[in-house]
């Protein structure tokens, strides 16, 4: 059996510092693989993913890391110590990013023939795992799978011409014969059938395990925090269902950011996420995390979380939960309409901190709002949090008493988790949006005792101001600061 991994470094740009073996404000394709390096030997993570999606991808990542670190990766071995995990474009949704799937599938052989000839055996490919965003439905997996096998692996023994050597026999043969694919769901109909799903796909294959892809941000970019955190919860409890139900092991990864909206992981707050999620087998490790904390408070979080095992699910009521889900979505909605160009209009300045193309993101992908554009979530975040709105507090002045009971088992840490985000809440963003959404914080805001960071406060207030005067040369300049504060850019 492999090691499955605990901790999932990721290349998501919600950091605020650069860090030390970087150069400049954004990280560069060079900076990446010395990235993979930095969080294998120094943060102890056991895995990274690879983004092949939405930038200009290093295809030779495997080579890059054996030639420059050799020491470290020939006592720290590539698929059985540390691990690369490819994050692949789907096709479905972004057209333009389309055959980059094929050639990132195309590079699991070549980086299989590097290791081979720098660990002198063929025992362990560096790369047998995929994961494949944005699934919403078990042929989109199956797709991928065999696509590698048939196409990539298969055309080993067919031949270019009648009478001619098998390609395998001109070019070498090609493995590892098969690609495992992770499905990451990242919108609430997906994320509620994703058991169903992976049951099917594992239909007719025999695998020893599965790991299943949860995100975290984008449902919440989507239709609010709340809702995002207990369909989490209930398709965790579905997954743990359907393991006992075939007897094969599913692994959840679960997409977690560093402030609440997003996923509430930081190195501050392992034992919250651990506690909240106790049925995850694989944290993400995003750059908020392991870039604007000490290094040792962060390597010994991923450390809390290496040396933890998974258990089973807290039990969730789940038609108590989608009822709630239902509400607070249409009222999170509701105010994210009018919010939209402010949002659009703040992000401009959210500094970039990696150089990617735009992922499409999911408001365009969902299809219950017609019309409305946004940033990605990261960008969102950091829109909202540099004028005092923390996003949190979107959507919840729906919250009945009777719903605040059951929250109280379902999710215990609530009114605390949304104490600490209400921290960096400025009444002075009241002068940018109408009275209707100021009046629906005030009241989301009167379920929670908070005390007001007041120097945050100071750089929102210059924030709003620039935006107020039309005089916005100082605005990044101040969202940096303020991010410094909170520990997270977006």
């Amino acid at each position: 059996m492999r090691k499955i991994p605990r901790t999932m470094s990721t290349q998501h740009p919600d950091n605020v510092t650069m860090p030390f073996f970087t150069e400049g404000t954004c990280f560069l394709g060079a900076d990446e693989i010395k990235e993979a390096y930095y969080v294998f030997s120094h943060l102890r993570c056991d895995e990274q993913m690879w983004d092949c999606e939405g930038k200009e991808v290093d295809e030779f990542v495997i080579k890059k890391l054996l030639a420059r670190y050799d020491n470290y990766f020939k006592k720290h071995r590539i698929g059985k110590d540390s691990f690369i995990t490819l994050r692949i474009p789907n096709p479905m949704f972004e057209k333009s990013e389309a055959k980059i799937l094929l050639e990132t599938l195309e590079s699991a052989p070549r980086s299989y023939d590097t290791a081979l000839q720098f660990y002198g055996d063929n025992n362990v490919p560096p790369i047998f795992e995929v994961i494949l965003p944005m699934t919403t439905n078990t042929d989109a997996i199956n797709r991928v799978y065999y696509y590698y096998r048939d196409f990539v692996v298969g055309k080993q023994h067919r031949k270019c011409f009648e009478n001619d050597i098998s390609i395998g026999e001109w070019i070498g043969e090609f493995k590892p014969e098969t690609i495992e694919v992770i499905p990451l769901f990242e919108d609430i109909p997906y994320m509620l059938s994703a058991d169903t799903m992976v049951q099917k796909y594992l239909r007719d294959k025999q695998f020893s395990y599965q790991r299943v892809f949860l995100g975290r941000s984008d449902p919440a970019l989507n239709y609010g925090m709340l809702s995002a955190i207990l369909v989490v919860k209930i398709a965790l409890q579905r997954l743990h269902a359907l393991e006992k139900k075939i007897q094969i092991p599913i692994y959840p990864i679960l997409g977690l950011g560093s402030n609440l909206f997003r996923g509430n992981l930081s190195p501050l707050t392992v034992d919250n996420a651990l506690k909240e999620y106790p049925s995850v087998q694989t944290f993400t490790i995003q750059s908020a995390f392991k870039y604007d904390y000490d290094e040792r408070q962060v390597t010994e979080a991923i450390q809390k979380i290496n040396n933890r095992s998974r258990t089973v699910p807290a039990f969730i009521d789940e038609e108590v939960s989608l009822e709630i889900t239902e509400r607070l979505a249409s009222a999170y909605r509701e105010q994210i309409i009018e919010l939209a160009p402010l949002v659009n209009e703040i992000a401009r300045f959210v500094p970039n901190r990696r150089m990617r193309k735009l992922h499409i993101g999911l408001f365009g992908y969902s299809r219950n709002i017609e019309g409305i554009t946004l940033p990605r979530v990261i960008s969102f975040c950091a829109s909202l949090y540099s004028i005092g709105l923390p996003p949190e507090l979107l959507g919840l002045h729906y919250l009945t008493e009777k719903d605040l009971v059951f929250l109280k088992a379902a999710y215990p840490a609530l009114l605390e988790d949304l104490s600490s985000a209400a921290s960096y809440y400025n009444a002075d963003v009241r002068k940018l949006i109408s009275p209707k959404i100021a009046g629906d914080i005030e009241k989301a805001l009167g379920m929670v005792k908070y005390t007001e960071n007041l120097l945050h406060s100071e750089y929102t207030s210059q924030i709003i101001q620039s935006i107020l005067s039309g005089k916005k040369e100082t605005v990044t300049e101040n969202m940096i600061a303020a991010g410094k504060i909170r520990g997270f850019l977006g």
